[in-house]
């Protein structure tokens, strides 16, 4: 991340006070292996996390409910979503509330700013929802530790667990089995997004029955960002294809990012639209992001590291 961005970031933070982070997630693989017979999806897929992320913040609500605000440059996408029913943010915050089982518990302010793009494969959503748990449960004094969280958020969608945890990790089952990951390195990246929302819906009606293999062995430990590079390019993204299906855009960024000259390695996270792609250095990373821009000037194109295990 630039220094502009940084700046950015702590002004964010620092104006909302009592704040959390939700970094973005990023699958740099993600393998279907098979579905249960309530419908949903086994997975096996190796998460990490960006230091680009949306930005939850709590202070005492004046009239005594608790409410939610969203701005920042993707609110207009969540204009109206500020109730449990249909935002994820505050309906983490009245399953916290109903979880603790104390009456007492002050009513919060909670702002969302927005600034990972909506259904774009990066887990936002579930982002925000992990972030305003970890950080009630801090302003709450509820001392709950991480895995009881991540069972909370359960509740709330499959990739809210992963979310809590916000480290790189391999994540099973249909997303609740989480395994720690050591010895991954800080890659520089490059994330991209047309503008087009997949549904994450009609991108796994779209996934044809099949046997697929899981992840590869990881490693004890990467001992370079080239090691790194390496084991990705015997894994997938299974979600690929079927999102090809859906949006002629799905694959539209992934396409872009590989194309230049300094990228090592590119795919696109989760349901798509959004790619990543990786190289050597911030500086490689920020001049490929500076000829994206000026190439699709209607994209979403930001440089970011993702946070070492």
């Amino acid at each position: 991340m630039d220094e502009i961005a940084q700046a950015i970031e702590k002004a964010i933070v620092d104006d909302a006070g009592r704040s959390e982070l939700a970094g973005a997630k990023i699958n740099l693989a993600l393998h279907i292996t098979g579905r249960r017979a309530d419908g949903y999806h086994l997975i096996e897929s190796l998460v990490v996390f960006a230091d680009y992320a949306d930005v939850v913040s709590a202070a005492p609500s004046e009239d005594g409910r608790m409410r939610l605000t969203v701005k920042g440059p993707f609110a207009a996408s969540l204009a109206g979503a500020t109730q449990a029913a249909d935002n994820l943010t505050i309906g983490a915050a009245t399953a916290l509330a109903a979880t603790a089982g104390r009456k007492k518990l002050p009513p919060m302010k909670l702002t969302l700013t927005k600034r990972i793009p909506i259904a774009a494969g990066l887990g936002g959503g579930s982002a925000d929802a992990a972030a305003a748990l970890r950080l009630l449960n801090r302003e709450w004094g509820l001392k709950l530790g991480e895995a009881k969280l991540a069972e909370i958020g359960r509740t709330l969608g499959a990739d809210v667990p992963m979310c809590v945890f916000s480290r790189p990790l391999v994540a099973k089952g249909i997303g609740e089995a989480i395994t720690p990951v050591v010895g991954i390195p800080p890659l520089p990246i490059v994330l991209a997004h047309p503008g087009v929302a997949v549904s994450t819906t009609a991108v796994f009606a779209a996934l044809g029955q099949a046997e697929r293999s899981p992840l590869p062995a990881l490693p004890k430990r990467f001992g370079s960002l080239l090691d790194v590079i390496g084991w990705l390019r015997q894994a997938r993204n299974d979600l690929a294809g079927p999102a090809a299906t859906v949006s002629k855009h799905a694959s539209a960024a992934a396409k872009a990012l590989i194309s230049d000259t300094e990228c090592l390695f590119a795919r696109m996270s989760g349901s798509g639209a959004a790619a990543f792609g990786v190289f050597v250095t911030m500086d490689a990373a920020e001049r490929a992001a500076a000829r994206l821009r000026e190439a699709k000037p209607g994209w979403w194109v930001i440089t970011a590291k993702t946070r070492p295990s």
